[in-house]
């Protein structure tokens, strides 16, 4: 299959999706993002890429950064950290302060702010540089020393993250933060604003359908076994309230931000990136998730 022509097919669909969703407005600086913005990338697990559009172009990848965090963790923390974060879906906004103190301070999933913080709480209790180790950890994913984080959406994550800063202080209260709360926020708030583009987020992901294995060095990143933990995680956790959607519209795993971008994993075959701005009522990209369902439909490609 000529995965390129997939490519423009699906692009040519994009300019229809215009308007039927909202650039996320409650982060400042990604509120001035054009929401005509579309780009695409596929890399397979034999090393071939194919882009279309704005592929090349860095965005603030915002949760998807998350799972790079919990790869982390898994790989210095192992499964110690299951005690302090859940592995079940939230039912409820990733920001959710509700759902928080019902279950008294155990997040429901890594992948909702709550449990995101706990994932760094648990880099930092064991990581000098706790930020650092992380930007290092991306930038190999990606084969990319070149990657960064957006210092603006960082800050600007940081005057507006009052419900993120209400959620670690109640994380706090519950024990489950055991470091310095402004550690953890700052280093949470420079995840979220690591700036990435398609092409290297698909790359990023690959080990997640390669068994584990960087097809860059041939080092395991992770085991078999965690690679397809990460992968059940992002199924059944990955798109905020709508992943029940996802799944029946798309079928594959994948995790997504309101910067726009979603990742989408095919195992043992390749990784799929999209960025386009306008989000959806749960925070999800409206072409992102068009586009790899047409992906799916196309190629027939569905763990299903």
């Amino acid at each position: 299959m000529d995965f390129g022509e997939v490519l423009e097919e699906i692009a040519a669909e994009a300019p229809q999706q215009v308007g039927r969703g909202k650039v996320a407005s409650y982060i400042p600086a990604l509120a001035g993002v054009s929401p005509e913005k579309f780009g695409m990338a596929i890399h397979t697990v034999d090393g071939v890429t194919f882009s279309v559009g704005d592929a090349g172009e860095p965005f603030s990848i915002q949760s998807i950064s998350k799972v790079f965090s919990l790869m982390l963790a898994m790989r210095i923390v192992g499964d110690d950290l299951w005690s302090r974060v859940g592995r079940e879906p939230s039912g409820n906004a990733f920001n959710s302060l509700v759902q928080l103190e019902y279950e008294q301070g155990i997040p429901r999933n890594p992948f909702i702010n709550a449990g995101a913080l706990v994932v760094i709480d648990a880099l930092v209790s064991v990581l000098q540089e706790a930020k650092i180790c992380f930007l290092e950890f991306a930038r190999g994913l990606a084969d990319d020393p070149g990657v960064n984080f957006d210092e603006v959406v960082s800050q600007s994550e940081d005057t507006h993250g009052h419900v993120n800063r209400a959620l670690v202080n109640f994380l706090k209260a519950y024990g489950n933060i055991r470091t310095d709360i402004d550690t953890v926020l700052d280093a949470y708030f420079h995840h979220c604003s690591l700036a990435m583009n398609c092409a290297q987020l698909a790359h990023a992901f690959l080990p997640l359908a390669n068994n584990g294995v960087s097809i860059s060095t041939e080092d395991s990143v992770l085991t078999a076994l965690q690679a397809r933990q990460v992968n059940s995680l992002m199924l059944t956790c990955g798109l905020y309230d709508a992943v029940g959607e996802f799944a029946y519209r798309v079928g594959l795993p994948a995790k997504s931000g309101v910067g726009g971008g979603i990742v989408a994993v095919v195992p043992g075959e390749m990784t799929i990136a999209v960025w386009a701005p306008e989000l959806d009522e749960t925070g999800n990209s409206v072409m992102g998730t068009r586009a790899l369902e047409l992906f799916s439909q196309i190629t027939q490609r569905s763990i299903f």
